[in-house]
């Protein structure tokens, strides 16, 4: 098939959840032998005309605005609609605002909504409407939508009478790595850390973590890894929120060795998100046996599938329980959410994971949606 993909920023890049989804698939579907087609966002970096042999087209959009999604996805489908592609598909509900564009000239979309974005705290005003937009002409226009959970997906059966289909992110199997390159740079030793890696919004809870952090007892520092530039009103209240912890460590965007080394060798990795799509570096921590803990909602809880500890979300005073737990008890790695597991129980559970996210098993069934819908 011949397969475009539009919405995400640039691949390669870490710079969210849906750029590790857009190379994921587009990387194994041309290894496969489909001609893919990626639209990266283009803001004066060096152009790339091809990456692990998915062909890649530069879109010039603003460095830093409101409109850059809504400028890009708007050249990307105008640049798009003269190729004779088999399926065009969207990632993210803003650049979905575009579909019907697509399909008045012909083309047969797929359109995966990576999360209700419109939600999320950092958006407001024209954004979230503008977001809002997307969802609803993904529900409408897009011959098929794909979602990352359950309650997505009865979401749009609800609100739109859309019939969604479920097709989750994935996990790479990886091998953990020792402790080097995280001694060197940050003064970390396996098992001295607990490890927060996302993105470093409102809606994933950090402030939430740093309170409950301030309120144990422990040596074992704190590890943030997320971009901290540009300076948002939330990164510049996080940063004055954990000021004068000298346990508290910024490490900034992280990649490659750097991230596999922090969530290798972390004492427990930490997702304290209000709202989740279905997050990718929860995945990546399950695939590198990192313990994990997590808020108590579902995009959380049905990922992990009873592996990892949970807590009441948006309850500082439940997050610091639960980290006093892992702190104090030898054996609290080997709990779920329900009921104590053995160890080998546990090394069960994460080997379930990772075959029922296997990034191939997901890359066969989105095609297998592609072939549905094309002409």
């Amino acid at each position: 098939m011949k397969i475009a993909m539009i919405g995400h920023k640039r691949i390669p890049t870490r710079s969210g959840g849906v750029e590790v989804v857009v190379e994921e698939l587009s990387t194994r579907m041309a290894a496969l032998g489909h001609d893919v087609v990626v639209y990266n966002r283009w803001c004066g970096e060096e152009k790339l005309k091809e990456y692990k042999n998915v062909k890649v087209v530069e879109v010039r959009t603003f460095q830093s605005s409101a409109l850059n999604a809504m400028v890009y996805s708007f050249f990307a489908t105008l640049r798009c609609i003269g190729k004779k592609y088999d399926v065009v598909h969207y990632h993210a509900e803003g650049p979905c605002a575009m579909i019907p564009l697509a399909r008045l000239f012909g083309k047969r979309v797929v359109a995966t909504v990576h999360g209700l974005d419109w939600q999320r705290n950092k958006w407001g005003g024209f954004a979230s409407k503008y977001i809002l937009f997307g969802e609803k002409m993904a529900a409408k226009y897009a011959n098929r939508v794909i979602v990352l959970s359950n309650g997505v997906k009865q979401y749009f059966k609800d609100t739109y009478g859309c019939e969604a289909v479920f097709v989750p992110n994935g996990i790479n199997r990886v091998t953990p790595e020792e402790p080097d390159l995280i001694k060197t740079k940050f003064g970390l030793e396996k098992n001295g850390y607990i490890l927060f890696l996302a993105r470093i919004t409102p809606e994933k809870g950090l402030d939430y973590l740093i309170d409950a952090y301030r309120q144990l007892k422990t040596d074992k520092k704190l590890v943030i890894a997320g971009s901290i530039e540009p300076k948002t009103d939330y990164i510049n209240s996080v940063l004055e929120k954990a000021r004068g912890c000298e346990n508290i460590l910024f490490t900034d965007f992280v990649s490659g060795k750097t991230l596999a080394e922090l969530f290798s060798n972390c004492f427990v990795y930490v997702l304290p998100s209000d709202i989740e799509g279905m997050p990718m570096s929860l995945l990546e921590a399950v695939g590198y046996g990192a313990p994990v803990v997590v808020s108590d909602i579902a995009e959380n809880t049905d990922c992990l599938d009873g592996y990892g500890n949970s807590f009441a979300h948006g309850s500082t005073e439940a997050l610091q329980a639960v980290l006093t737990h892992c702190l104090t008890h030898e054996d609290w790695r080997e709990h779920d959410f329900k009921e104590a597991l053995t160890p080998e129980a546990v090394q069960q559970k994460r080997a379930e994971l990772i075959e029922k996210y296997d990034w191939n098993h997901i890359t066969e069934q989105t095609l297998a949606l592609y072939d549905s819908v094309k002409k």
